[in-house]
């Protein structure tokens, strides 16, 4: 029976995937094997010594003190595209928000509660509408920063609206370069799509390489008066950089699902509540995704959309498994199909990945797996920890 304790409020959908009869679930569930979670902070939270996976249904996990779980050899997930779609369409919402005034037009229309007759709003309204004019983005360049699972499809819907796209991706995955359309134009560097872009969309994650790559420096090559949508992460944007490209006109107007007091009362933002992801698809779907990932893992050691060990995968062809984590230094796997051997196990089938510092293996052998050979193999210099599925 596998023990998993939640946090915050996770899609039903969600948690009915784990089956109940192998399954323990809830807030409350003591040594743990798993946690499934949305933005609760585990940082300064002790570690529970029986914890293996945890899966963030989300894709960012800045409130998951990775390092330090990685170091115990604890698998940290997290949701990648699973929101995708939710993004994509509060991107377009915020697009046009900036390019056709609707917030100011509804605003003043909901202010005219002294008005009772028909026939004096429609002449009023007829008379003012031109003060909230804007432009189509049909025609227009949209630059994505960033070409992952949301980037990708935030790029091709700006295609099929008839904008030209271009993008930029250092890391552009295989995987996502499938997903993009080939209309996309590749750019070589941030500043080459800055200064090509009528809309700059940000879908980059918050690392130590894009903190604050949106900063005084980038913005000098923006085109003038182009707008700016962050609905990545608050930390790639240099805030005071941006607010000065605002009063000098460099920057059009700035949308952001991360508002702060010193963005508030200008008429050039447009500050969203986090919205990003807070749909009911996207909850219900990262719940699945995040569920199914740390089930497989748990069930049979498979590791897909991990943020801290590299994806693994094989298929049960009988036998007996054994997976383990270990620094990535050389030897070690030797080491530990010496242990095997030793201990007269024969071996049917094994994968070894490496990511970083770390490697992970996974391996079937012919002969039940007992406490003296996890022992022995715990025991080998360089291994972090060892488990018998």
């Amino acid at each position: 029976m596998f023990r998993i304790r939640t946090y915050n409020q996770i899609s039903s959908k969600g948690l009915e995937r784990f089956p109940r009869d192998r399954y323990q679930i809830g807030p409350d569930i003591e040594e743990p094997e798993g946690y499934v979670l949305r933005s609760h902070k585990l940082h300064g939270q002790e570690i529970p010594a029986t914890l293996l996976g945890v899966a963030r249904a989300g894709a960012g996990v800045n409130n998951i003190p990775v390092a330090e779980y990685s170091e115990r050899g604890v698998v940290v997930f997290n949701t990648p595209g699973a929101n995708a779609n939710a993004v994509k369409e509060l991107v377009l919402t915020g697009m046009l928000l900036a390019s056709r005034d609707i917030f100011t037009g509804m605003s003043y229309v909901q202010g005219l509660t002294d008005i009772t007759e028909d026939a004096a709003m429609a002449t009023l309204l007829e008379k003012e509408k031109s003060r909230f004019a804007g432009c189509e983005i049909q025609g227009r360049t949209l630059g994505v920063v960033g070409l992952g699972a949301i980037g990708a499809i935030v790029a091709n819907m700006a295609l099929e609206l008839g904008m030209r796209v271009v993008g930029y991706d250092p890391a552009l995955s295989v995987e996502a370069a499938w997903r993009l359309s080939s209309s996309v134009e590749k750019m070589d560097s941030l500043q080459s799509l800055l200064a090509r872009a009528d809309y700059v969309t940000l879908h980059v994650p918050a690392l130590a390489s894009t903190r604050h790559m949106i900063n005084a420096d980038t913005l000098r090559s923006l085109k003038p008066g182009a707008v700016l949508l962050n609905f990545a992460r608050e930390e790639i944007i240099d805030t005071p950089a941006v607010i000065a490209a605002l009063d000098s006109g460099q920057l059009g107007r700035f949308v952001t699902d991360f508002p702060i007091p010193a963005l508030l009362g200008r008429p050039d933002v447009i500050a969203m509540p986090h919205l990003g992801a807070s749909t009911a698809e996207a909850e219900e779907n990262c719940a699945v995704m995040a569920a199914d990932q740390l089930m497989d893992f748990l069930e049979h050691g498979n590791i897909r959309n991990s943020v801290n060990f590299p994806a693994t995968r094989m298929v049960r062809n009988g036998g007996y498994r054994l997976t383990f984590t270990n620094a990535n230094v050389p030897k070690v796997l030797g080491k530990v199909l010496a242990v095997i051997a030793d201990c007269n196990n024969n071996v049917i089938d094994l994968v070894n990945q490496s990511r970083d510092d770390f490697a992970y293996n996974i391996i079937d052998v012919d002969q039940p797996l007992d406490q003296c050979i996890l022992d022995l193999i715990t025991a080998v210099e360089g291994v972090i920890r060892v488990r018998a599925l």
